[in-house]
């Protein structure tokens, strides 16, 4: 086995044993998908935080975005960067884990342990590459339902969860009312635009562009297109910012240098950036996973399942509050107006927020104190109707 084959085995089997609980489910409990087959045996990777009180009614299910996984409020066992949300989640944060049993799970088709495409098909002993079915956002959530099915939870507390998040969290509130007592999508939108689908048409041909793809079968070549999957994240990232943001950021500053090279170099401090954030992503993803996740992104319609908006959430009892970001242009504040008015057409009890702020779309991600103040609020309204106020 060559240097890069035996480095790139030892990157999965961290990748596909990950410091996590993993629920396993056999041939005896398929998942129904959209794409009209049933996966058998599966498992979803997940993480928990703090205690599940007696009565199992403070359950918080967080919802990881795009290139998210179960760490969210710990050490990545692969990067080793903080988790991607302890900013939100933790002892005394919105999310108080001392207050909330939080889980987190590895979402179907990703690539830290849940079934994905570099998961080992056990009918041909090797990675299922593209012959695994394509994955929905639906199909996400039966799959995170089984998952609390097996904790053995009825009722969860929350769904939170942002961009890609945000969808599933919809999607709960649509496909399990009765098993949302409050929801909270952030920078989300009931279904994926035509520029969003665009984008990430970009990314995954960049991907599949790369020599090393070899038709999605690279793990049988001891390869991987780490070039175009590179190149797919910092087109990508280029659209969770703002304008305002790069400019306050970065602006025309050069990279190191008093002048221009007059080459193709970085010579400035934002090509510098995204080829950091290329190099640093390919480290922790998998090049097929992208190209589902994104893929589940472009199906994401409610209404379409539905036949309205209004209609997904008619009569339904869940706590809703609806997040926007003013510099937000990839799903901008319209979108969740959207599903605001959908939801008081369907008579569910909804607040909505919009934070002023320049940071584009990762600003669910960031140090933003109004987005603090809203969930810790919102959260804090619905514990009280819920009977959970300094519950343990």
């Amino acid at each position: 086995m060559s240097s890069f084959a035996a480095a790139d085995d030892l990157r999965l089997r961290e990748v596909h044993a990950p410091q996590s609980e993993v629920a396993h489910f056999g041939p005896d409990q398929p998942l129904r998908m959209d794409a009209g087959v049933d996966l058998a045996p599966f498992t979803i990777a997940y993480q928990t935080y703090g205690t599940l009180n007696a009565a199992k009614s403070n359950a918080v299910l967080i919802c990881h975005a795009l290139t998210g996984d179960q760490h969210v409020a710990n050490v990545h066992p692969v990067t080793g960067k903080p988790g991607w949300w302890e900013i939100m989640v933790g002892p005394g944060r919105p999310i108080d884990t001392d207050r909330y049993f939080v889980i987190c799970s590895n979402v179907l088709g990703g690539c830290m342990g849940t079934t994905g495409p570099a998961s080992i098909n056990p009918a041909t002993g090797r990675p299922w590459g593209l012959d695994l079915p394509v994955v929905t956002i639906r199909d996400m959530v039966r799959a995170q339902a089984m998952l609390i099915d097996r904790l053995g939870i009825d009722q969860l507390f929350c769904v939170a969860g942002g961009s890609m998040g945000g969808m599933q969290v919809l999607q709960w509130a649509a496909s399990y009312p009765e098993r949302v007592f409050s929801a909270l999508p952030i920078a989300a939108a009931a279904r994926h635009s035509s520029q969003n689908i665009a984008f990430h048409e970009v990314g995954r041909q960049a991907v599949m562009a790369d020599p090393e793809w070899r038709a999605g079968r690279y793990f049988d070549h001891g390869v991987r297109p780490l070039k175009g999957l590179a190149v797919a994240r910092m087109a990508a990232h280029i659209t969770y910012l703002s304008d305002e943001a790069l400019q306050r950021k970065f602006g025309r500053k050069l990279q190191n240098r008093a002048a221009p090279t007059f080459s193709f170099d970085a010579d400035f401090q934002i090509e510098s950036y995204l080829r950091h954030q290329g190099s640093s992503f390919v480290e922790r993803f998998d090049a097929n996973s992208y190209l589902y996740v994104t893929r589940a992104m472009d199906y994401f319609d409610i209404a379409e399942d539905y036949g309205s908006l209004a209609k997904a959430f008619k009569g339904t009892k869940t706590r809703f509050c609806v997040v926007s970001f003013t510099s937000d242009w990839l799903f901008p504040t319209s979108e969740s107006r959207a599903v605001v008015h959908a939801l008081n057409a369907g008579g569910a009890p909804v607040s909505f927020v919009e934070v002023e702020t320049d940071k584009g779309h990762d600003a669910f991600l960031l140090d933003e104190p109004d987005l603090f103040a809203a969930m810790r609020g919102f959260l804090d309204s619905a514990a009280r109707a819920r009977g959970l106020m300094g519950a343990r």
